[in-house]
C-alpha cells in the first residue's frame, strides 16, 4: 500500500526508501529476507545519525581511485540494490568502464531476469552473470553466490560488492581480487574483509562515488594508486565505530 508521505516528515526519506524495497519486493526483484536485511542496515544509519560521515567520505574517494585504476571492474547487484540505485549502478558503470553482473544468495532465473530488467531500463547494456551465463564457480563457496559470469567476476581485479554477504567478500578476497563493500555496519565480516568498506548508506554512497569518479578523472594512474595504497580499511573502520561510540554516549548524556 502506498502512502502519501509528507515532506516535513521528520522520517520522510528513510519511508522513500523503504517504499522502493517494497515495491521491489512485490516486482519480484527483492527476496524477503532482502527486507530483514534492510532493517538492520537502517538501525545503523541511525546511530550513524543518517549522514555521510568523514570517513565514509575518505573511502568514497578511495573507492574512485582504485576503480579508474583497476583493468576489469566489475559492479555485483542484488535484488536490494537494483530497487534503490539502479540508476547510479549505471552511471558509475559508465564513468568507471565497469561491467555490471547480477548476483543473487537467493537465486532463482526469474529474479536475476528481473533485475536485469530493471538496469537496462536505466540504461545498463550486457548485464552479465543471469541464469547458464553464470558458468564459473567461486572456490570455498557454499551459497549460490559461488555462481558468477567468468566474463565478469570471476576475471575482475576489483569487484564493487554493495549490500554483500561475508563470505563472499572473504572467497573473492581469497582469489586475490581488490574488493569495495557498501555496508553500514562498520563490525560486520564484509566491513571486515573488504579491501575497502564505505560505511554508508546506499543511496548517499553511490551518488558521491559519481561525484568522486567524474573529479578524479583527470588524474594520473600513479595519483590515483596512491591514493588507495595509502588507505587503510581497518583503521578506517574503527574511526567510524568511534563516531559512533561518541554519538552514543553524547545521547545517553542528554537523555539524563
Amino acid at each position: 500500500m502506498r502512502i502519501n508521505i509528507p515532506k516535513d516528515h521528520p522520517r520522510a526519506e528513510s519511508l522513500r526508501i523503504r517504499e522502493k524495497l517494497e515495491e521491489g519486493f512485490e516486482k519480484g526483484l527483492v527476496a524477503s529476507a532482502g527486507l530483514i536485511a534492510h532493517g538492520r542496515g537502517e538501525a545503523f544509519d541511525y546511530l550513524l545519525g543518517e549522514r555521510t560521515i568523514p570517513p565514509a567520505s575518505q573511502a568514497i574517494r578511495t573507492a574512485a581511485a582504485m576503480l579508474l585504476t583497476a583493468e576489469n571492474p566489475v559492479i555485483s547487484v542484488n535484488g536490494n540494490t537494483a530497487a534503490l540505485v539502479a540508476d547510479e549502478i549505471v552511471r558509475i558503470s559508465k564513468s568507471a568502464k565497469a561491467k555490471i553482473e547480477v548476483n543473487l544468495f537467493y537465486r532463482s532465473t526469474e529474479r536475476e531476469i528481473k533485475i536485469k530488467d530493471r538496469l537496462e531500463k536505466a540504461g545498463a547494456s550486457n548485464v552479465l552473470g543471469v541464469s547458464r551465463e553464470a558458468d564459473a564457480r567461486i572456490p570455498e563457496l557454499g551459497s549460490e553466490r559461488c555462481c558468477v559470469d567468468s566474463r565478469g567476476m570471476y576475471t575482475a581485479d576489483v569487484v564493487v560488492i554493495p549490500l554483500e554477504d561475508g563470505d563472499r567478500t572473504e572467497a573473492l578476497s581469497k582469489m586475490g581480487k581488490k574488493t569495495i563493500a557498501v555496508d553500514l555496519n562498520p563490525l560486520s565480516r564484509t566491513s571486515q574483509k573488504a579491501s575497502i568498506t564505505i560505511v554508508d548508506n546506499i543511496v548517499r554512497a553511490l551518488p558521491t562515488l559519481t561525484e568522486n569518479i567524474k573529479d578524479l578523472e583527470g588524474k594520473s594512474d600513479l595519483e590515483l594508486e596512491r591514493i588507495w595504497k595509502e588507505f587503510d580499511n581497518t583503521k578506517n573502520l574503527k574511526k567510524c565505530v568511534e563516531i559512533i561510540n561518541k554519538r552514543l554516549t553524547r545521547m545517553a548524556k542528554e537523555a539524563n
